[in-house]
């Protein structure tokens, strides 16, 4: 038994014996105090969730800040910042009244001049899925009193509330961001929110100290005193902090080891298909079409033939979840089109047959080319199994861990890479999740938009199509197409869709993992 097995041995014995105590009385009401104890796997660099898509800033930062609307487990919209809105009968204006008395951590109020600002100066502009989304669809934000908000957009656009969630659209205090490069301002380490919880403390490396706030304009929330986020960067140590009661939840269990606690029982399990930061996630490798090797259409249909998706399937997730057959997630079943990346059956022999036609024949030493792949530390078993399955035809691959920090620099400002793996949350629509993909407007120095730097004149009229189209009977059409172009293309190589499994300590209720409050309603049995 490897290292790894011994430590989980251990874990297991752990929550065995927590198990065997019997389980607590849970109460009928939440009560108030407590503190959870929170294992997140990277560490956040900066807590500024409206400049970033990155999962590891929203698991910490979206419980500092609120949304217009929060969304339920069914991904439905529900008050927040807003009380209530409502929609002209073209479908074109939104109207928000914005809830009385709220007040940002430092006692400013806050108004409908912080939204106005936070969309027009900050997510329109570095907030790669709210861009490329509601950015193409939005024409003008009025705001006729403080409390009210209006938003006037180019064309009917069915995904919009879904949009306003404190992951796509957090809400930023015009008072101290108003100048200055948001990216650089101060306050993305010291933080000034709305959220149910306040920042005490952050240490870079380390983890950070969420406490509750007192004057929250939700009355009785957060239930918890106290979150303490604790960065562990290994998953097996992660589960034998949570085993002995060191760590209250975590999110991102294997399917190995969720499906061994499940039968050891102390814990709760929620399986979900969101993390923070998005949902209906992807795990993809990215193609640098400014390289001439990866500009090759053979050499990208080669590598797509030459990895075994099944093998990372099983040794990397662990069957937990599926191997992609679409450009878009199946967790959005109308616009995604099942099957159509079957002509891409794992095959070597394809593969190098592709290399030669593309003038990639073998040496004397039997390699063809050399490429790099970068991605994050967490990644590093993706990045394994692709170099081994590009070895056998010849494809030489160092692979480059990176931070996240150093990954977006290298990746969509430096554009220093042949390829790379990214986590693409296609979002609950893909006007929301997809389109930043693709479109070639979302080319640049915005982290995790269109890696690939594809521009396809085509794509770009079918998003804007599919964004101003009503009916998901035309939308799912026009989808259709655009998987069946970017499928042919492929600037992308689409490995497996991912699912989550969240798991806390039976103490610990109320949790929601499907959004970026996850502890805002959470309580612990005193």
């Amino acid at each position: 038994m490897d290292a790894r097995g011994d430590q989980f041995c251990l874990a297991i014995l752990a929550i065995a014996l927590l198990a065997s105590a019997g389980p607590l009385a849970a109460e009928e009401t939440p009560a108030r105090g407590g503190t959870a104890v929170v294992a997140v796997i990277a560490d956040p660099g900066h807590l500024n969730p409206a400049i970033t898509t990155a999962s590891n800033v929203h698991a910490v930062a979206d419980s500092l800040f609120n949304g217009l609307v929060e969304l339920d487990r069914q991904l439905r919209p529900g008050p927040d910042l807003a009380e209530s809105w409502r929609v002209s009968d073209d479908g074109k204006t939104y109207t928000f009244q914005l809830v009385p008395g709220v007040h940002w951590h430092d006692g400013t109020a806050l108004t409908a001049a912080d939204v106005k600002f936070t969309f027009e100066q900050v997510l329109f502009k570095y907030h790669a899925r709210t861009k490329a989304g509601l950015g193409a669809v939005v024409k003008e934000i009025e705001t006729p009193d403080e409390r009210t908000v209006v938003f006037r957009l180019k064309q009917p656009y069915g995904a919009f509330l879904q949009g306003l969630d404190v992951t796509e659209a957090p809400i930023l205090p015009k008072h101290i961001y108003a100048e200055g490069d948001p990216n650089q301002n101060p306050a993305n380490l010291k933080p000034v929110g709305s959220g149910p919880f306040r920042l005490e403390s952050y240490q870079i490396g380390e983890g950070a100290t969420l406490v509750r706030n007192p004057v929250y304009f939700k009355p009785q929330l957060p239930f918890l005193d106290k979150l303490a986020i604790r960065i562990i960067p290994d998953a097996t140590t992660q589960l034998l902090a949570l085993s002995q009661g060191e760590v209250d939840y975590v999110s991102g269990i294997s399917g190995v080891d969720a499906d061994r606690l499940k039968s050891r029982g102390g814990v709760t399990l929620v399986d979900t298909t969101s993390s923070s930061g998005g949902s209906n996630c992807i795990m993809t490798m990215s193609f640098n079409l400014d390289r001439p090797a990866t500009a090759t259409l053979e050499v990208r249909q080669a590598l797509a033939h030459a990895i075994d998706r099944d093998r990372i399937l099983r040794q990397v997730i662990f069957g937990r979840g599926r191997v992609a057959d679409a450009p878009i997630s199946s967790g959005i079943p109308w616009a995604h089109a099942p099957g159509i990346l079957a002509r891409y059956d794992y095959s070597p022999e394809k593969a190098a047959a592709l290399l030669d036609a593309a003038g990639y024949k073998r040496r004397a030493d039997g390699t063809r080319l050399a490429l790099d792949i970068t991605h994050f530390p967490t990644f590093n078993k993706y990045g394994e199994l692709i170099r081994q399955d590009l070895a056998q035809i010849g494809v030489n691959v160092t692979i480059r861990p990176l931070d996240r920090a150093a990954f977006v620099e290298t990746v969509f400002s430096k554009r220093d890479f042949d390829l790379n793996l990214i986590s693409y949350c296609n979002g609950l629509d893909p006007d929301l999740g997809v389109r930043r993909m693709y479109v070639s407007s979302n080319i640049g120095n915005i982290a995790f938009s269109n890696a690939a730097a594809y521009r396809n004149q085509r794509i770009d009229e079918l998003f804007a199509a599919g964004s101003a189209t009503v009916t998901l009977e035309q939308r799912s059409r026009l989808y259709a197409e655009i998987q069946a172009i970017v499928a042919k293309d492929p600037p992308y190589w689409w490995l497996v869709e991912t699912d989550f499994t969240t798991a806390y300590r039976d103490a610990f209720h109320g949790f929601a993992p499907w959004t970026g409050q996850f502890a805002e309603r959470a309580w612990m049995t005193r």
